[in-house]
């Protein structure tokens, strides 16, 4: 980082000074991404094309039905909350690192009137923003897809909720996955949090099999520490009209308790990783 724009770094966390300047970073990227359409669209318009037929089709054709639904209904909402994470996740950590590290792009941007949080925050944004594209392409196409099933994968009303609660999901990945860029001493180290932090929600977030099939135990960690959990029941809730009860929590309830836990949440996350950020950009 440029000599002129180094900074003490901070003793203890403090509120990011962010003005209209974010939204020129998002922008920034918004401008990259179309550019490169053709290859940021069809693998997120593939990969839930062969979720949907492998294991909603195929291994859906072995299961039970699940809490009085077919086994596609009951993941197909998590197929629009996994591509949330994946989305603003990576992101944020391998592509919003080769734009600090290799690229030098935050040293271009900085250079300008823009600061280093303003910096962190537009890459926060767009993070986000990529995960609400990413849910809404999956959601149609889950849309789709519910034409050609007994049950319709899509039957709330309320389903266009799911593209605001994307990107509150979003924003909170993006945030986690900027403390891992922030701590990053390079691009190899993101297998950790891939394989350590994401494949494990992936599987026990009530993403293929219910939440409560898992021991009590099982059951709270999910609950208090893996954001997917609650982004799933969000997604969930607002696609099919509800989700299983945990903790004998109804519907209304527990969508309460994920909406507060993700919203607290991304919150911490977000002032976290600016101040991580911005430590590790000026020192």
């Amino acid at each position: 980082m440029s000599k002129t724009h180094i900074r003490a770094s901070p003793a203890k966390l403090s509120i990011p000074h962010l003005s209209y300047r974010v939204w020129i970073v998002w922008r920034r990227n918004v401008d990259v991404f179309f550019k490169t359409i053709k290859v940021n669209f069809f693998p997120s318009l593939l990969e839930p094309i062969l979720y949907l037929f492998a294991f909603g089709f195929g291994l859906g054709g072995f299961i039970p039905d699940i809490a009085g639904q077919p086994y596609i209904n009951f993941i197909a909402p998590a197929l629009v909350a996994v591509a949330i994470m994946n989305g603003s996740f990576f992101e944020c950590t391998f592509a919003s690192f080769v734009r600090m590290y290799f690229q030098k792009t935050f040293d271009a941007i900085v250079a300008t009137p823009v600061s280093v949080e303003e910096v962190v925050a537009g890459e926060m944004l767009w993070g986000a923003t990529r995960a609400t594209i990413n849910a809404t392409i999956v959601l149609v196409v889950v849309a789709v897809a519910g034409l050609f099933t007994p049950v319709p994968l899509v039957s709330s009303p309320l389903f266009l909720l799911a593209v605001p609660i994307a990107f509150l999901g979003g924003l909170l990945f993006s945030a986690i996955a900027m403390c891992f860029t922030a701590a990053a001493p390079n691009i190899d180290f993101f297998n950790y949090p891939s394989f350590l932090f994401l494949t494990p929600m992936f599987f026990l977030c009530g993403t293929f099999f219910p939440l409560t099939s898992l021991p009590i135990v099982a059951q709270s960690l999910a609950m208090a520490i893996l954001p997917l959990t609650h982004i799933v029941n969000v997604i969930r809730a607002v696609l099919v009209g509800g989700v299983e009860p945990i903790w004998g929590l109804s519907t209304g309830a527990l969508l309460s308790v994920s909406l507060v836990w993700l919203t607290v949440v991304t919150v911490a996350f977000f002032i976290l990783s600016i101040n991580l950020m911005k430590k590790r950009l000026t020192s």
